[in-house]
């Protein structure tokens, strides 16, 4: 039991770690438009991912998910939505790294659990303890700092905090397995993808195929790229508990926050590292008190 859940935790560390230098790859791609960037990674994730299942032989599985989900219209239109919301955070994610915004692509990351939180208050009408809801007014301070010192409000980080959160609950109401939901997911924007390059081709806009073979191999690699820290990820969160979960993915954004600073440069004044130390401080927080509440749950279970 422990050695399983000691690959779980080097599974999904690999995924966060992966998760957390990809900046580096849509960098390599800061030549090509997002929209191209983000139609490519549609395109070829879908392929990636069916290849991959077909490989794994779980074909069969795949064509069962997509019956019961067409027999249950509110769950495959739901789907269908988280995948269109999924493609505009990946969009505005892309776009973030490559207009140099890292910093705050690595705020919204860091104050989507507590955004998924507050989301889960509200539609699924969970409960917190003393110590999350100082959590959440510890966190609304830095942010509110941070407002004050951009002049504006964190649009971005916020956007994709809340658009992935959003997807995260449409996400948990729907139980499928990672790989394959992530197939179904790449499937329903693939026509749209799919015509997008068509458009770009006859208005000789697309990259593909009129660069360099490097830039070639980058756009079709970006569907492993999106697969590949996903089936570690789902590999890992089989074997590890929830609450462990929760604390290894701060690594992502810290990678984040990392490169944008030490590696290209983006400003991280006395402000921002006031605001970023409030929100660190309401994570460990949270964190702490989700851990001791798993515990306590299962020192319950064990006693029944």
């Amino acid at each position: 039991m422990l050695d399983k859940e000691r690959q779980g935790v080097i599974w999904a560390i690999g995924a966060y770690l992966v998760w957390g230098v990809l900046p580096i790859y849509w960098k390599w791609l800061n030549h090509v438009p997002s929209d191209e960037i983000l139609t490519s990674r549609v395109l070829w994730a879908f392929i990636f991912t069916l290849l991959f299942v077909a490989m794994m032989r779980n074909s069969r599985l795949l064509i069962a998910d997509l019956k019961t989900l067409w027999l249950n219209q509110k769950a495959f239109w739901s789907l269908f939505l988280a995948s269109a919301l999924i493609s505009g955070n990946w969009f505005l994610y892309i776009w973030a790294v490559n207009s140099n915004h890292l910093v705050e692509t690595s705020l919204g990351y860091y104050i989507n659990p507590l955004i998924s939180v507050l989301l889960g208050i509200i539609f699924l009408k969970e409960r917190l303890t003393t110590a999350q809801k100082l959590a959440f007014v510890i966190a609304s301070i830095g942010v509110l700092i941070l407002t004050i010192s951009y002049g504006r409000f964190p649009w971005l980080a916020f956007t994709l905090a809340i658009s992935f959160a959003i997807y995260g609950l449409m996400k948990k109401t729907i139980p499928l397995d990672a790989v394959r939901g992530l197939t179904i997911e790449t499937m329903f924007i693939v026509p749209f993808a799919f015509f997008y390059y068509l458009y770009l081709f006859f208005t000789d806009q697309a990259v593909l195929f009129h660069d360099s073979l490097q830039t070639d191999l980058l756009l079709i690699l970006t569907g492993a790229a999106t697969a590949v820290p996903l089936v570690l990820f789902a590999k890992g969160a089989q074997q590890i508990p929830l609450y462990m979960i929760g604390f290894l993915q701060y690594i992502a954004p810290t990678c984040m926050l990392f490169l944008g600073v030490i590696i290209y440069g983006e400003t991280f004044n006395a402000i921002d590292l006031l605001s970023f130390s409030l929100i660190w401080l309401a994570l460990i927080l949270f964190t702490v008190s989700k851990v001791m509440e798993a515990r306590a749950r299962k020192i319950k279970l064990a006693k029944i």
